[in-house]
């Protein structure tokens, strides 16, 4: 629930960009800053609501996130202009990071080493769900009451989802705690640990191709020969809930052959369907669209697991930065390629993300160790 809710909003406007253009008047990068201005305020916000949960509980960050996003939507639907709505989109992205960065770390604190893969695996299926409703009852209630009525019921299935959190979710079992060191202390220890700056970068490239893919190619097919229109473009993103079934196995590969084989599998997979979304066929595209998606989950599920396993302490803090280069990577994911766009069109989009794909297989291959369990993690990594 809690990955469902932090998904259900932060994307739900790409299959609205081209009616965005038109109802607007706007450029393919002004409507794109309806992507932007959410995720890089979720970059701005993770390492603060990362910190305050390690003070004030999970739980409360939680639950309190869960009911901003509830606000920050239904005032979304009351924007008049490009700017207002660019505004709220901005806000909504505030409140996420509460919900989604926090829920990795009450994960890594309350199951056990050796199923915190598939843990990771189940919440991020969570995450795909909520993304993909979001994306597609926007889509379709657009066509028949409006984006700005779609927004507000997304609204009200942020409100089933709060207190579905706020009534369900257990309190943590022990409360985490800010060290005694000072912050200046506690922030060098973590800026020190090259795996966590490694799986920081990784985490960059990897939303970084998710949303440069999922955002432009709904320009490319609602541009010859394709020609989509706003609904059949919002059911384009059924292929996510291929994702949702499959990342659940891919965690429990993460706990049987560790993370460095399983993030390679999932960058294979991306890089591969990226490269099929050149062919000018929808079945192939979707089937391309489908690989992207699921090599995007089945990274992000690797990396963000993978901060436990470097980080023992302070947990909250290092999940927070995880989450600020995660989505500065999305938030230029969702603004550079307009500049190849005006050059190469999709072609430059595609290049460009398979570029990243491969600079995130390397890093990770560099860097990150052979540990597979939290406890080898500890004995072999000096900073622990």
């Amino acid at each position: 629930m809690a990955g469902f809710a932090a998904f259900l909003d932060l994307y739900a406007t790409q299959p609205l960009l081209p009616l965005l253009m038109r109802e607007f008047n706007a450029t393919h990068f002004d409507v794109s800053l309806t992507v932007t201005a959410a995720t890089i305020a979720v970059a701005f916000a993770a390492p603060a609501v990362g910190r305050l949960a390690d003070v004030i509980g999970r739980k409360r960050v939680i639950v309190g996130s869960a009911i901003g996003l509830v606000l920050a939507t239904a005032l979304a639907s009351t924007s008049h202009s490009l700017t207002q709505f660019v505004f709220w989109r901005f806000v909504q992205g505030l409140m996420t990071p509460g919900v989604f960065a926090i829920t990795i770390a009450y994960i890594q604190d309350e199951w056990p080493s050796t199923h915190v893969g598939r843990a990771s695996g189940a919440y991020v299926a969570g995450t795909v769900t909520g993304g993909f409703c979001g994306r597609a009852l926007v889509g379709l209630f657009s066509d028949s009451i409006g984006w700005k009525n779609a927004f507000l019921v997304l609204a009200g299935l942020n409100a089933v989802a709060a207190a579905a959190l706020a009534a369900w979710l257990p309190e943590e079992s022990v409360r985490a705690q800010a060290h005694p060191t000072s912050h200046t202390h506690t922030l060098a220890r973590v800026l020190r640990n090259r795996q966590l700056l490694a799986t920081n970068l990784v985490g960059f490239c990897v939303l970084f191709v998710q949303v440069g893919v999922f955002t432009y190619v709904t320009f490319y097919l609602s541009d010859p020969p394709f020609h989509l229109g706003t609904t059949a473009l919002s059911w384009l993103f059924l292929v996510f809930l291929v994702g949702a079934s499959i990342v659940p196995f891919a965690g429990r590969l993460i706990d049987a052959r560790g993370y460095r084989t399983t993030l390679a599998i999932g960058i294979a997979v991306g890089a591969t369907g990226a490269l099929l979304t050149l062919l000018p066929w929808l079945p192939i595209v979707a089937v391309g669209l489908a690989l992207v998606g699921t090599g995007g989950f089945i990274s992000h599920a690797t990396a963000s697991s993978y901060i436990g396993v470097v980080t023992p302490r302070d947990r909250g803090l290092a999940v927070g930065f995880y989450s600020t280069a995660y989505y500065i990577g999305g938030s230029l994911g969702g603004s550079l390629p307009a500049l190849l766009w005006s050059v190469g069109g999709w072609v430059a989009c595609v290049a460009m993300v398979v570029t990243m794909q491969l600079l995130t297989v390397t890093v990770a291959l560099r860097f990150w160790r052979r540990a597979r369990t939290h406890d080898e993690a500890v004995l072999s990594d000096p900073i622990a």
